[in-house]
């Protein structure tokens, strides 16, 4: 037994294999099948690998091949099956949401748009201007008074129907018109709008308040705190008329006044306390290019506009430093923080916070060239002086001023607000961009709140 082992495997005329031996017998080619989907609606089809010289035409296909087919071709009904169940929810839900639209808009009330005869804009910016013109649009018979004090700008809106300074190339609906006269833009306005700066609206109003009605409501769009005296636009008006009862409204939200202008899909939020008037302005402004939601959370809206400037100009200084889409996210994600860390403290709901006039506001001001605040930034992180910026724009950037009034709001709540905080010292020429962001990276590593 142990001989046999140790013997070569082949024979004494050098065959390989002895013939005989059944385990080396010549068999029959087996065929393999490889089956091989050519599309998703098609069955899976066998690809047959033949021997040499054998005939590539096969008959039928073995039977492992027939149930692949039936098994693919009923995978194919079940799949398309679900796909129209799918597409059936989806319409089912969208004609929901239609049906839905149409009831609401069926029972939307237009007395307000309808008994409205004047509208005076306080302000001849960007803003004022693109409401202006936006309001004008919702009907013709409106008279829409905007009270500037560039004689220039009031005499290009009379007479070539647009704003020579902001607007130059978009007409202006024929019912705007301009005055430097207080006392006639106001005499017999249903509705204020308020355009001016908040760090010159107090002096402003004082020197207009002789000639406003006690019950004229007035729909702020101006973003901000006072430098001095901390104090939001909703304390500010009612102030400077020495009228506590002034009815007041805040519009605020994602908005550029260009898109505006152009009549580009917007939406916004208009905040009061007094329920019924948040619902006539909305009923005044709502249109099929501007929607508007209605809220009561003022402190909410009005701290959320103003510290998304200063949030901006973080943003910008960011890109201007080429530090890339990392730091970007980081730092508006810890900015949101901040704002929503301060703004609850001050009694803003957090749901306000995270709305159009929250997230949205500070998503479009932070990412979007088209804002004033940003672009600030970006120079002052590429090198530029501040003072220099300021001298070559021919708009306020809100966030410059706003920037020193935040970090006293935020020590008097008593809320760290670092990224703000590193903001208001690089304005004040304290810290230069690069040192403030090695020194944000250097904060203590902290359980995310």
């Amino acid at each position: 037994m142990a001989a046999s082992l140790l013997e070569p495997p082949f024979l004494s005329n050098h065959q390989l294999f002895s013939t005989t031996h059944h385990s080396f017998q010549p068999q029959k080619p087996i065929p393999i099948y490889y089956y091989v989907p050519f599309s998703r609606s098609s069955s899976a089809c066998p690809l047959r690998l033949c021997a040499a010289g054998e005939n590539a035409e096969s008959s039928e296909l073995p039977p492992p091949a027939k149930a692949v087919a039936e098994d693919s071709v009923q995978d194919n009904r079940v799949s398309l099956e679900r796909s129209k169940d799918r597409r059936k929810v989806v319409k089912l839900a969208w004609e929901k949401l239609v049906r839905w639209s149409r009831y609401w808009r069926s029972k939307a009330k237009t007395d307000v748009l309808e008994r409205t005869k004047k509208v005076v804009v306080l302000g001849g910016g960007s803003f004022g201007t693109a409401m202006a013109a936006h309001v004008a649009h919702r009907k013709a018979e409106l008279e829409i008074n905007m009270l500037v004090r560039d004689p220039e700008v009031c005499q290009s809106i009379n007479e070539s129907h647009c704003n020579c300074k902001y607007f130059p190339e978009h007409k202006l609906p024929k019912n705007v018109v301009a005055t430097t006269n207080a006392k006639a833009a106001l005499l017999h306005a249903d509705f204020c709008f308020h355009a001016v700066p908040v760090q010159f609206s107090s002096s402003f109003l004082e020197g207009i308040a002789d000639y406003v009605d006690p019950g004229l409501p007035f729909i702020s769009l101006s973003k901000g705190l006072e430098l001095n005296t901390l104090r939001m636009m909703s304390q500010i008006i009612p102030r400077a008329m020495k009228n506590s009862r002034q009815p007041y409204v805040v519009l605020s939200g994602p908005s550029f006044a260009l898109e505006l202008m152009n009549k580009l899909p917007t939406a916004m939020v208009v905040a009061s306390k007094d329920k019924k008037m948040a619902n006539s302005v909305q009923q005044l402004l709502a249109s099929r290019n501007l929607r508007i939601n209605t809220s009561r959370d003022v402190t909410g809206v009005e701290i959320a506009g103003a510290l998304k400037n200063v949030l901006a100009i973080a943003a910008g200084i960011v890109e201007g430093l080429n530090l890339g889409n990392n730091s970007m996210a980081a730092l508006v994600a810890q900015g949101c923080s901040e704002i929503r860390w301060l703004a609850t403290k001050m009694g803003a709901k957090s749901t306000t916070l995270t709305g159009l006039s929250g997230t949205g506001d500070i998503m479009l001001t932070c990412f979007v060239n088209l804002s004033r605040n940003r672009t600030v930034g970006v120079r002052l992180g590429s090198g530029e002086k501040l003072d220099d910026i300021l001298n070559s724009m021919n708009q306020v950037a809100e966030g410059v001023s706003t920037a020193g009034a935040v970090i006293t709001l935020a020590q008097k709540y008593k809320v760290k607000m670092p990224v703000l905080t590193a903001v208001a010292r690089i304005i004040d020429n304290e810290l230069t961009p690069a040192k403030a962001v090695y020194e944000l990276m250097n904060l203590p590593q902290v359980e995310e709140v």
